[in-house]
Order: structure tokens, then sequence, then C-alpha cells
């Protein structure tokens, strides 16, 4: 499979997603493993409703595949979604769906990288998510990169005969540094300078 480098960090990538691993997520979001710590659970896809989703997601949203950087190979996804231009907001989702990849700090990763690509890209002001109580791996990461914790949704997810809280967070801009974009524009931009100054010499 070919995939292509959007934002790269040391771990992984961001390639757009590629409709031909619709079987690794069809895979990915019937996994109960996985399934417990998104909002989609209870969703029942097969090959088809899955593409659909897939095809859906590309067209409204920016959905970029995460690829492991050493072997490109695909372990999951994330994306911006509810993008609203005027207030300059969204809202993130993430997954890691290839489990030997959990714990190794790819997810932070992806998620530096989104958020550069959303502030420092899209020009946008507000990141916020939503994630269940009981996913405090997730929680670390996402406190890790800076997003504060902002509000919760109590019972608001039924899992395992309980219900659970949903908790809120967000972040903005202005409390964000970009790993990756700027340093590829500075890069560049100092290239560009040096070249300039040759060509007058």
């Amino acid at each position: 499979m070919k995939y292509f480098r959007k934002l790269i960090g040391e771990k992984c990538y961001l390639s757009p997603v590629s409709i031909d691993d619709v079987e690794k997520y069809t895979e990915w979001v019937n996994d109960l493993e996985i399934g417990q710590f998104v909002l989609f659970s209870a969703g029942v896809y097969d090959l088809d409703k899955e593409r659909d989703t897939l095809k859906a997601l590309m067209q409204k949203t920016s959905i970029f595949a995460i690829v492991e950087r050493d072997t490109n190979k695909v372990i999951g996804n994330c994306g911006l979604h509810e993008v609203n231009e005027v207030h300059r907001r969204a809202s993130f989702g993430i997954f890691i769906g290839e489990k030997t990849f959990w714990n190794q700090g790819i997810g932070t990763e992806a998620t530096e990288l989104i958020l550069d690509y959303s502030f420092n890209i899209m020009n946008l002001n507000n990141i916020s998510l939503e994630v269940v109580a009981y996913n405090q791996r997730a929680v670390k990461c996402y406190e890790k990169v800076g997003f504060k914790y902002v509000g919760r949704r109590r019972n608001y997810i039924f899992m395992a005969g309980v219900y659970h809280d949903v908790l809120i967070y967000d972040i903005l801009a202005s409390e964000f540094q970009s790993p990756y974009v700027r340093k590829v524009f500075e890069e560049s931009v100092s290239d560009e300078a040096g070249r300039s100054k040759i060509t007058i010499v």
C-alpha cells in the first residue's frame, strides 16, 4: 500500500486515508477491545458499511491514516470533525487499531501532529474532544499534549452493563507549540534566503 507523508513525526506520520484499507478498518471497528474506548462501539459494521463510512469521512472531514514510520504500516487513524471556519473550531477523534502499538507514544505523537495541522495550517483556534472517563490511557495522552478539562457528560455511555461519564477537553491555538509545521516552514524560508543572497552576490 502506498502512503503519503503529510505530517511527519519521529515514530509515525499522517497520510491521507486509503479506501483500500477498508478491510483493516472493518476489523478494528468490530473489535470490542478497541470499541470499548470509542463512542461508536454499539455500531455493527460490515465491509460495505465501513467503506461508505470512510468515503463520507474523507469527503466531509480532515481525516488521516496513522502510519508507523519505520514499517509504513497503517495502525489507526485520527481526524478533525465538525469543522467550523467561522468560529475556527473543530472536534478531534483518534484511535490506534493495531493493539501491538498501544502504549508506545504513537497516539500522543499523532495527536500533536494533527493539532499542528489544525492550528498552523487550517488556522483553527479551538479543538475539543470527548473521551470516556475510564479510558485513562487516552486522558493522560490528551493532558500531556496540552488539552484542558472543561466538563463532564454524566451517565453518557453504556458499556458492560453500566453507565459511564464522558469527559470533555479542549485546547487553544495559543496553548500549543508547533512540533513540525513551523520547523519545516522556517527551514524552507532560511534556505530561500540563503539562495537569494548567493544569487545577488
